[in-house]
């Protein structure tokens, strides 16, 4: 059951920053979104594992903080096993970690644990890490699959979740 998660305006939280690293994960944030824009989760044989959904968002939000001056970059990887943030190699973790010493702050796009990972992983680094997402509550939902093997998500419910307040 994934989180259902909602996007943050993070243009004020990033303000005086030159660059900020996009550090994705690409389950519930990806589950959230083609939830809430109703297009499918997976596209197998068109996107691969990427959700269109969650990457339309993710170019968006980078052109966006184009638009205000700032420097970004994307932490992304190939390899379906780093897709779950909050399942991350320490190995990873310590390319995160090397990639954020370049950028003055990181933008999570993901649950509290996967901020708690990322806060973790670049303690050594002077990054600010800006959490991107919310969390609205716990997603039940049922997959389904329609031809050429694109998976879908029906939500059945949402539990709502207490939110804790924010490190920021």
């Amino acid at each position: 059951m994934p989180f259902y998660l909602k996007e943050l305006d993070i243009v004020p939280r990033v303000a005086g920053l030159g660059s900020v690293l996009i550090v994705p994960c690409r389950f519930c944030p990806a589950a959230s979104l083609a939830v809430r824009k109703k297009k499918p989760y997976i596209e197998l044989f068109r996107k691969f594992l990427k959700t269109e959904a969650y990457e339309s968002f993710i170019q968006a939000l980078k052109r966006r903080l184009k638009g205000e001056g700032i420097k970004t970059a994307v932490f992304d990887s190939k390899l379906p096993h780093h897709f779950v943030a909050c399942m991350w190699t320490s190995g990873r973790r310590r390319k995160l970690a090397k990639c954020a010493a370049e950028f003055e702050g990181v933008v999570v796009l993901g649950c509290e644990a996967t901020v708690e990972i990322v806060r973790d992983a670049i303690r050594s680094t002077d990054c600010r890490v800006i959490e991107g997402m919310e969390n609205e509550g716990i997603m039940s939902v049922l997959p389904t699959v329609s031809f050429p093997f694109n998976i879908s998500l029906e939500v059945q419910g949402i539990t709502s979740v207490i939110k804790k307040e924010s490190k920021e």
